[in-house]
């Protein structure tokens, strides 16, 4: 089974899912220096369900959400670690700033982000709640973030040569 597919493929196989009666999982997000915290929240995110599906935004978009430095991997690393995952069973790619037109199309069972959202600005909230879909939140590990990854390696290399 191929995890890294595209949004044609991803609805077919939605499609497929519904009509077993498994409960799909969605969640999102750029996974630049996939980490612990990571690790925790997809694995949180997939005891939700039967299958977790995650929206990766693609470098373009980051770009344009993070910055021109951003993102650090690019986009095919990133799904392949996300897909190397035990508790990932889908990657998808999308170039828009937010997943809302991939939530739309796919209408997953539970829409998962992480506790750091209010459920009201979680994008895709009301097409999932609207289709009898539910929306949780994760509480994230302490500490953890790919932000906090990089202060860390520059201020550890700071002021030292190639």
């Amino acid at each position: 089974m191929e995890k890294i597919v595209s949004l044609p493929a991803l609805a077919r196989i939605r499609a497929r899912l519904r009509r077993q009666g498994k409960r799909v999982v969605f969640t999102n997000g750029t996974f630049d220096i996939v980490h612990r915290g990571h690790v925790e929240y997809l694995s949180a995110a997939r005891k939700m369900g039967d299958v977790l599906i995650v929206g990766l935004n693609s470098d373009s978009s980051i770009r344009r959400i993070k910055g021109p430095r951003r993102p650090i991997n690019r986009g095919a690393d990133r799904a392949a670690v996300l897909a190397a995952l035990a508790s990932v069973d889908y990657v998808c790619s999308f170039g828009e700033d937010t997943p809302y037109r991939m939530i739309r199309r796919l209408l997953p069972d539970v829409l998962v982000k992480g506790a750091d959202w209010k459920k009201a600005a979680i994008v895709g909230s009301d097409v999932v709640e609207q289709n009898g879909g539910s929306v949780r939140t994760v509480r994230l590990t302490p500490g953890r973030s790919t932000t906090n990854v990089i202060e860390r390696v520059l201020r550890a290399y700071a002021g030292r040569g190639k």
